[in-house]
């Protein structure tokens, strides 16, 4: 991969390019990160193991082995969980849902008494969502199940996403990239002007092809 023309030298180039940086340091894209750091000569510190240690938690925890994502977190970050009680309740929580996933009913319910109960008694909202966590085991587990999104890959994905974003905040990273929000940002700006002006408008945000207003 190569990203031709990005080594600008003027100010508005190296902010572009430090947020092409920002949305791959965050988003994990550990090799290309790299590879663009080079290219550009941007000087910026790049933690490409700290990357690895981040996404390698994501796909532990979106593979649903919640107890390996743990021990991670704790290698990678000591205090985090110790410090975040709600944190890791939201993880323990995913571990009991992979538990009754599986049948493991004898195991959940001991979980759930002995390392989410404690949880629930100093913190009523964290209490609700130990009550519908079990309340899975109420209902077959199908779609005739009230609480069958906890089931949903979907929530998974939030528990890794919520992960992230702590890890990210540790480090002095913003817990979203800049980029896409820019982007959407000039897509609705494009669109608000069209409705007073006519102006050359971004056809395609991938290439940067231009449509003249005049065409037909």
């Amino acid at each position: 991969m190569s990203f031709p023309e990005l080594n600008g030298k003027g100010s508005w180039q190296v902010d572009l390019n430090r947020l092409v940086m920002n949305y791959l340091i965050i988003e994990g894209y550990k090799d290309a990160a790299e590879k663009f750091k080079e290219e550009t000569q941007l000087d910026t510190d790049i933690d490409t193991m700290y990357i690895e240690d981040r996404m390698r938690i994501r796909f532990c925890i979106q593979d649903g082995k919640i107890m390996e994502a743990i021990r991670y977190i704790n290698e990678v970050n000591p205090e985090l969980l110790e410090t975040d009680p709600r944190l890791f309740f939201r993880l323990q929580q995913q571990h009991l849902i992979e538990l009754i996933r599986a049948g493991n009913i004898e195991d959940a319910l001991e979980f759930a008494q002995d390392e989410l109960s404690p949880h629930g008694e100093e913190n009523p909202e964290l209490l609700k969502e130990l009550e519908k966590t079990m309340a899975l085991l109420a209902f077959d587990l199908d779609e005739t199940n009230p609480m069958i999104d906890l089931l949903d890959y979907t929530h998974r994905q939030k528990t890794a996403s919520e992960i992230n974003a702590a890890l990210l905040s540790s480090q002095g990273y913003s817990k979203e990239p800049k980029l896409p929000y820019l982007l959407h940002m000039l897509a609705w700006s494009q669109e608000r002007l069209k409705e007073k002006a006519q102006f050359p408008t971004i056809r395609n945000f991938v290439t940067a092809e231009l449509e003249d207003p005049s065409d037909p």
